[in-house]
């Protein structure tokens, strides 16, 4: 099942919206909008990209 802990891990690693879409490519909105929940079901490119900047895996990111 869907469990986005992205907000929780990126916290935990010190890393900001910010250096986070610098890593990813991905705008500073939508990963903001998948931290809150108000998007949900990402493609698996854009998890993927997540879950790689952060070092983990996208189970251990989307679905723990």
């Amino acid at each position: 099942m869907y469990n986005n802990r992205m907000r929780e891990i990126r916290i935990e690693q010190g890393i900001t919206l910010e250096q986070l879409s610098e890593l990813t490519g991905i705008s500073v909105g939508y990963l903001s909008h998948l931290e809150r929940g108000t998007r949900k079901n990402p493609s698996i490119n854009i998890m993927y990209k997540i879950a790689c900047a952060l070092g983990k895996s996208m189970l251990e990111v989307f679905f723990s």
